[in-house]
């Protein structure tokens, strides 16, 4: 059975950029398929629409495994931190990989959180982050962190 449950990114016109820039990042990503905009009101494109004819519409891809959809819209919807993407890290050098690629808003940064160029926060932790956690003192030095430094806990 295909994945039960996909998340739907709503992005303001850069799908595409937003798709081959995570696809560039994450190892064992590739898009699927993409459909596109009608071309003209004749092929049932909307006035509101006129701009994104042609354009991608929907995007399917997969980072890591993991499918996502990338609708290709307006600016009616932001994201928000109400909603991130954990990636789980074997190692320092990995958190600092994937914090360097995502991380583009020092001022969203907090306690292993970035926020990448198109406004989706991440959440950049070691995979034994439960384990770090149930050390000493670990909450208060988590939260002087923006990334998490492993060797600080």
């Amino acid at each position: 059975m295909a994945q039960r449950i996909t998340p739907n990114l709503w992005f303001d016109g850069c799908a595409r950029e937003a798709v081959d820039y995570y696809v560039s990042v994450f190892p064992d990503s590739k898009i699927l398929h993409t459909a596109h905009y009608p071309k003209s009101k004749e092929e049932g494109l909307a006035d509101f629409q006129a701009n994104l004819a042609g354009k991608p519409l929907v995007i399917e891809f997969e980072l890591a495994g993991q499918r996502f959809i990338a609708i290709n819209a307006g600016p009616e919807f932001k994201f928000n931190e109400a909603v991130s993407f954990a990636v789980s890290c074997r190692d320092q050098e990995e958190i600092d990989y994937f914090w360097e690629k995502l991380s583009s808003v020092p001022s969203a940064e907090q306690c292993g959180w970035c926020k990448d160029r198109f406004g989706l926060s991440w959440q950049i932790v070691p995979h034994d982050m439960g384990e770090l956690m149930k050390r000493p003192d670990a909450y208060a030095r988590m939260m002087k962190m923006k990334k998490i430094i492993i060797s600080d806990f």
